[in-house]
């Protein structure tokens, strides 16, 4: 049927106004236009982002491998010939397989159940058990030394005797309380990959006689395997260099905590170099071993659904029977939640043998925003912060214009480049930065420069790294919202705003930036919160009292006598109600994307 407000075969008004009719010349000149500024866009950031990563490691590598101006071998073989280093780096791999392990024992179970059933209170328990991003878990290893500590709640509500439930030498408390704080980055890739999977699968191996157990072992993991690989790698690295919970639950024989003592010692010795040339080369060995499984390989391209999956509903006591392990997972979760809460209700010296506080007061919590240190740290994390969110805007919708709207082929290079600060380690890459700042505060050419010892040291004002170790710690979060948001806006709009004369600047100001404004928002505000509560780069760059972000200034806090693990734990309860309600504003916004901002 003709268009009838079409006339002598050319599309209409209404048409034309909507954006959907370009002509054949229009979209070549888009093209040809896009095309040129997606190679110079590109060029320049694969650049910067090149440079951001490759300096540091090369300055790492470098004081790791060479030695009086030539190459050698001998200080990264004298690490392992160190008992202490070698116990380290033993002890960091321990502590990253038992908590990868406890995490996926905890999450794939909890993503499988929700996967197959439906049950009252689903959406809530399955929003909870994502409650432990709301904390980092060195803050939390207050509460949970106050509960399991020889003291603590546990025992007194046993009536037992000074038992050490964290183990000796707090290695299985760092284990689990990691793995109850990063449960939950597998938990949204399992999640997904379930969802992922075509219902056609399993329903042809019941028509086939295959029972759930067969379906889940033979079929669901298998295909699952990709993001179930992918959020154990996340974990393994995030937990191999966690610097954080080792500091605050006093476990010093781990390769982060040496590497963090050895920083007085930098530009002096190749071994601090060396220990973090070790651990870089094993977290990018297994982000390179895992993108080589999975990315291309035959599991990558498992059938997906066509159709979504329709959940078995359960009633009585098979919902109450499929709720209890998300209750009881949310509930240990909590505890160390809770145990920083209640600290910073107790009055010093109270919480001692008992189950509860004998003494409550607010103190604490007042004292933790007059307290100078704390009042320093809030502004501090605030700018570094947001600076972070500006750059991290730019490049973000920069490199997603170039992965999604272009067409060139290495795209994905850059796409890739932009996932990197998920596999190198933020306390490598605080290391890293550390080595440029020594390298250029050396620089003869500046050196006795008052202005650019303040800028390039991190001894006398780190504010510059601190804002760069942000961004590139940070910017994953806003290339996937960016990605998504341009993913999911039609290309036509664009395309007719320059087939009617609007430059590319006019274009993303007045059509681009308008329709992905909620992802971009939903990636800032990730990336502010998580920036104002960063503890690699944070711990390590900040060395004086005047630049100090919330995350140092707690662990300074935590270290003081007498009320100073109490100012500590309402410093921390900020930040926690801080984090949860950027958190929630974020899901809100971006919605079943949530889960890729976590994914390698």
């Amino acid at each position: 049927m003709a268009n009838p407000n079409a006339r002598d075969g050319k599309p209409g008004r209404a048409a034309r106004r909507s954006g959907r009719w370009l002509s054949a010349a229009g979209r070549g000149r888009v093209g040809d236009v896009r095309t040129r500024s997606a190679i110079l866009l590109s060029a320049f950031l694969s650049l910067l982002l090149g440079v951001l990563f490759a300096v540091p490691l090369w300055l790492v590598l470098r004081g790791g491998f060479w030695v009086d101006g030539r190459p050698t071998l001998r200080p990264v073989l004298a690490v392992f010939r160190n008992a202490v280093y070698l116990q380290g780096l033993r002890n960091s791999l321990f502590i990253a397989l038992g908590t990868t392990f406890c995490s996926a024992c905890i999450a794939v179970p909890l993503a499988w159940i929700g996967d197959q059933f439906d049950f009252a209170g689903k959406r809530l328990l399955s929003a909870l058990v994502l409650l432990p991003m709301i904390l980092p878990p060195f803050v939390g290893a207050i509460g949970f030394q106050q509960i399991f500590g020889a003291y603590g709640v546990l025992n007194a509500l046993l009536g037992l005797g000074p038992v050490d439930w964290l183990g000796g030498g707090q290695f299985c408390g760092v284990v689990l309380l990691q793995s109850l704080a990063l449960y939950p980055i597998l938990y949204l890739n399992a999640s997904a990959a379930l969802a992922n999977i075509d219902p056609a699968c399993e329903e042809a191996a019941a028509n086939l006689g295959a029972g759930r157990a067969t379906r889940l072992f033979r079929i669901v993991l298998p295909l699952a395997a990709p993001g179930l690989f992918a959020g154990g790698t996340l974990i393994f690295i995030w937990s191999f260099t966690e610097l954080g919970t080792p500091l605050i639950m006093n476990f010093t024989r781990c390769a982060p905590v040496q590497i963090y003592d050895a920083l007085r010692d930098v530009g002096k010795s190749p071994f601090p170099y060396a220990l973090t040339s070790v651990v870089l080369f094993s977290s990018v060995s297994l982000y390179a071993l895992s993108r080589l499984l999975f990315a291309r390989g035959h599991l990558a391209v498992a059938p997906k659904a066509a159709v979504a999956k329709a959940p078995r509903p359960l009633r009585g006591l098979a919902a109450a029977a499929a709720a209890l392990p998300y209750a009881l997972v949310v509930f240990c979760a909590l505890l160390p939640h809770l145990g920083v809460i209640f600290t910073s209700f107790s009055v010093p010296g109270s919480w001692y043998g008992t189950v509860l506080p004998a003494a409550w007061t607010g103190s604490n919590w007042l004292e933790a925003l007059a307290h100078p240190l704390t009042i320093s740290s809030i502004k501090n994390s605030v700018l570094f912060a947001a600076c972070a969110v500006v750059a991290d805007t730019a490049l973000g919708l920069g490199i997603a214009f170039v992965v999604v709207r272009s067409r060139l082929r290495f795209r994905g290079f850059l796409d890739a480049l932009s996932m990197l600060p998920l596999a190198v380690p933020g306390l490598v890459m605080a290391f890293g930065f550390i080595a440029v700042s020594s390298w250029l505060a050396n620089q003869k050419a500046f050196a006795g420069v008052p202005w650019w010892a303040q800028l390039v040291d991190v001894r006398t004002n780190p504010t510059l790294f601190l804002v760069i170790a942000y961004a590139v710690r940070r910017m994953p979060y806003m290339v996937r919202s960016a990605v998504a948001g341009l993913e999911q806006t039609s290309e036509t709009y664009e395309e007719a705003a320059h087939n009617l004369g609007a430059g590319a600047a006019t274009t993303l100001r007045r059509v681009t930036f308008p329709l992905i404004t909620a992802n971009l928002i939903a990636g800032g505000l990730l990336t502010f919160a998580f920036s104002m509560l960063e503890v690699s780069d944070s711990l390590m760059l900040a060395q004086q009292a005047d630049y100090m972000p919330i995350t140092k200034a707690v662990y300074e806090l935590f270290q003081l006598l007498g009320s100073g693990p109490y100012v500590a734990s309402a410093l921390g309860v900020w930040a926690m109600a801080f984090l949860a309600t950027t958190l929630v504003g974020a899901s809100l916004l971006l919605g079943k994307k949530m889960g890729a901002l976590f994914r390698l």
